[in-house]
């Protein structure tokens, strides 16, 4: 019998290979371009499943040559795709500009170009693997799944010991080592040699760098500028850097020098991935400015009060709070790296000294005990980690609202200076919360505080009386902040000190105006008095199944969108992005499904037949992704990290799922087994529908290494009995005609290309129940499709 590790080792190369350069999008680039490997990885796939369609025969006569000779070819593609990619000039700031754009459309067609190759041979050699190995389809899905498991986990290994731009160069040789055990020594010479030529190739010619958008480029080719600690993740590329630019990034009065308080001082900045995500001190965290800045709004309001802090800010969000007259202060830090600077400082900058009124708590935000007068959220803590935007959910601020003391209130920061309408879903959240804690009148409960680039939303157990609002609106009027909302201030006639005109998808024009103008003011008054604006933009609230504040964009108006494209900010593109995959996959998965009906011949089999293909694996390639990314937004929360969370459930799910297939290799009654496992499935996402997250926020104070593994005895059930279907129907529907074998595999893997971006557009525009509910008609669909039971 011939060996299948080959294989395994194969597939663990191609998914270590993805999951490496998407990673290398996210230091480079933007994240959401990662998408974009996934969509031609999965073109790779189904591409390769036609040509084994049309070419059988002709694959099966050379496959002596082709098992060791695919994936030496692997080999060199994935070395002359990653130097393409590294050499590409693409920058998608260029993108916004009618002007520039043409030019970066032929880069984004020739990152396809550079990485098509690789994934295409990739999936040639799996489909391969199916042909020749027809009578033990279970075990080549098994071997495959478990390869690509393991693929991820090596890919994440080896993120704690090297930078994400040495990681493909890293996992090359895997296709050496199959090459090496697939030949005999003409082909071990030959993959040794190819190896080394790529090896050589790659460290001569690949240019990997940091583009010139990210906002990490700038302060790190300043004179003088010094990286002067870095840490590396799966989570990402962490670097502080030591130059003049860097200071506290708060938003302080222009009446500070006025008023006589110092500016913020100057500190290391750190970034993540190319993205600043905090300040850290270089001594001890000063707070001479914190008098003047709009954080200390809600210390205007509340004597001496117990904080609990959302983000440490590198230790000066505690240091502000006491200078504003905080008896005690609780911060809470989510963010790992900022958390052990907290504690232990990191490279030159020193952790806080201790001090009997600060605490540091190791709790997640959302299970944190006791009683507080003031929920503060720190200003960069949104921006800080991924998952922090489960702070601002309105079940999440329900609950903090019921940790306060009476008089008490929660403190929420949000940008606004590229669109004002990220402020009005936070109010909109805030509202939903207050509605949640058993409040009939949200809005004499909640005050709008900015500047002109931030805004604070204050949000009171107790409803805001004259008192409190006058000494707000004095608060605001001696800093030159502007008071948006608050119960009973009048709008007209009032000062705008700084000036926020309303932004629209629907005009042309920025509306002007001789008078300054406050398009919160106008927003707020409209949602409180439950007549929300209605345009281009949702207005709905941040909730725990639609955990994400961007994007804004309805789907509905994407035309309008892509009009004024030059205004979206970088966190509307990827809806964008998500759109074109999408686009783009649907026409592949017609073309994949439509083309071997036309070949003559290609498909020798019933019509029938052929319609119940067209079902079956479809919905499988669908059904299998959506439940997946379902429970990677759920592990990503339950584990505090987006890249745990996803490197779990990848692995999880694709390991039980490649011993459920080779289970199904064995049983005697496949119409029987299917029937089994798609109820075992549909039980599991029942369960999951409406207990997933009651459960993990009762795990969310567990040590990681338990929340880990209830993660993965959760997802053990489900995943058993996903690795069933595709092995059993594969066998099946061979039956009908071995031709179909290709064509199947070609159909699941561009189904899995739709998948993945509707996946994110469905749970961004309705929430992640409904991926769960989406897979599970999926599913539902196969079991309907299975073939008759001939006569």
């Amino acid at each position: 019998m011939q060996s299948l590790i080959p294989l395994f080792l194969i597939a663990g190369a191609a998914v270590g290979v993805e999951i490496a350069l998407t990673r290398f999008f996210a230091v480079a680039s933007w994240s959401e371009y990662g998408y974009w490997v996934i969509s031609i990885a999965m073109t790779g796939f189904a591409v390769s499943g036609v040509v084994m369609v049309l070419g059988r025969e002709a694959f099966l006569r050379h496959a002596r040559w082709l098992l060791p000779g695919l994936p030496v070819a692997m080999l060199a593609a994935g070395g002359a795709g990653w130097i393409g990619v590294t050499l590409n000039a693409f920058n998608p700031l260029e993108l916004q500009n009618p002007a520039t754009a043409e030019a970066q459309l032929v880069n984004i067609a020739l990152y396809y170009a550079a990485l098509f190759p690789f994934f295409f041979l990739a999936g040639l050699a799996v489909s391969l693997n199916f042909v020749v190995h027809a009578g033990q389809v279970g075990r080549v899905y098994g071997y495959d799944l478990l390869g690509a498991g393991t693929g991820a986990v090596a890919a994440l290994l080896l993120m704690f010991l090297m930078h994400p731009f040495l990681l493909v160069p890293a996992l090359l040789p895997l296709l050496a080592v199959a090459a090496v055990i697939a030949g005999g020594a003409r082909w071990r010479a030959a993959a040794v040699a190819v190896l080394v030529a790529t090896e050589a190739a790659v460290f001569a010619l690949a240019a990997p760098r940091v583009n010139e958008f990210k906002p990490i480029y700038a302060p790190l080719n300043v004179p003088d500028s010094r990286v002067v600690a870095e840490v590396l993740s799966p989570r990402g590329v962490y670097q502080l850097l030591d130059n003049f630019t860097e200071r506290l990034d708060t938003d302080v009065s222009n009446n500070a020098g006025t008023m006589g308080i110092a500016a913020p001082p100057r500190t290391f900045g750190l970034y993540r991935d190319g993205s600043r995500i905090a300040a850290l001190p270089m001594g001890q965290p000063s707070a001479e400015h914190a008098r003047a800045s709009l954080d200390a709004a809600p210390y205007a309001l509340i004597d001496a009060p117990r904080v609990l802090s959302l983000g440490g800010a590198g230790g000066f969000r505690a240091a502000e709070a006491l200078a504003l007259g905080a008896a005690h202060v609780t911060v809470v830090e989510p963010e790992p790296v900022l958390r052990e600077a907290l504690l232990r400082g990191l490279g030159a900058s020193p952790a806080p000294a201790p001090d009997p009124r600060v605490a540091v708590s190791a709790a997640h935000p959302l299970t944190v005990p006791g009683r507080f007068d003031l929920v503060d959220m720190a200003g960069d803590f949104l921006g800080a980690d991924d998952q922090n935007r489960t702070a601002v959910t309105a079940e999440a601020l329900a609950r903090f609202l019921s940790q306060l003391e009476p008089g008490g209130m929660v403190s929420v920061p949000i940008g606004i200076r590229e669109l004002p309408v990220y402020a009005v879903r936070v109010l909109a959240a805030a509202q939903a919360a207050l509605r949640l804690a058993g409040v009939a009148d949200p809005a004499r409960h909640v005050a709008v505080i900015r500047s002109a680039w931030n805004l604070r939303v204050l949000i009171a157990r107790d409803p805001f009386d004259a008192a409190r609002v006058e000494r707000l609106s004095a608060f605001a009027e001696e800093r030159s902040f502007d008071l948006s909302y608050a119960p009973g201030l009048a709008m007209e006639g009032r000062e705008v000190w700084n000036d926020l005109p309303p932004v629209s998808l629907e005009s042309t024009m920025v509306e002007q105006g001789g008078a300054a103008q406050d398009a919160v003011a106008r927003e707020a008054a409209l949602l409180l008095a439950g007549t929300p604006a209605e345009d281009a933009f949702d207005r709905s609230p941040v909730t725990a199944d639609r955990p994400w504040l961007s994007p804004l964009v309805r789907l509905a108006s994407l035309g309008a969108a892509l009009a004024r494209i030059e205004i979206l900010p970088q966190q509307e593109i990827g809806l964008l992005v998500n759109v074109a995959v999408l686009a783009q996959a649907i026409v592949l998965a017609l073309v994949v499904s439509l083309l071997p009906l036309f070949a003559r011949g290609a498909l020798r089999v019933p019509a029938p037949v052929l319609g119940r293909a067209l079902v079956y694996f479809p919905a499988l390639g669908l059904g299998f992704l959506l439940i997946e990314i379902a429970f990677i937004e759920h592990a990503a929360l339950l584990l505090g990290d987006r890249t745990s969370g996803f490197a779990l459930v990848l692995t999880t799910m694709l390991v039980f799922s490649g011993l459920g297939a080779m289970w199904a290799g064995s049983v005697a009654a496949p119409g029987r087994a299917l029937r089994l496992a798609v109820l075992v499935a549909l039980g599991c996402s029942v369960l999951a529908l409406f207990g997933v997250r009651g459960a993990v926020l009762a795990a969310l104070d567990w040590p990681w290494a338990l929340r880990a593994a209830l993660l993965c005895l959760a997802l053990a059930p489900i995943s058993l009995a996903l690795g069933f279907p595709f092995p059993l129907g594969l066998d099946r529907f061979q039956q009908e005609g071995p031709s179909l074998l290709p064509w199947a595999w070609a159909l699941n893997g561009a189904f899995s290309v739709v998948a993945t971006p509707l996946a994110n557009l469905l749970g961004h525009g309705m929430g992640l129940s409904w991926l769960l509910a989406a897979g599970m008609v999926c599913y539902a669909a196969a079991a309907l499709a299975w073939p008759k039971e001939r006569s």
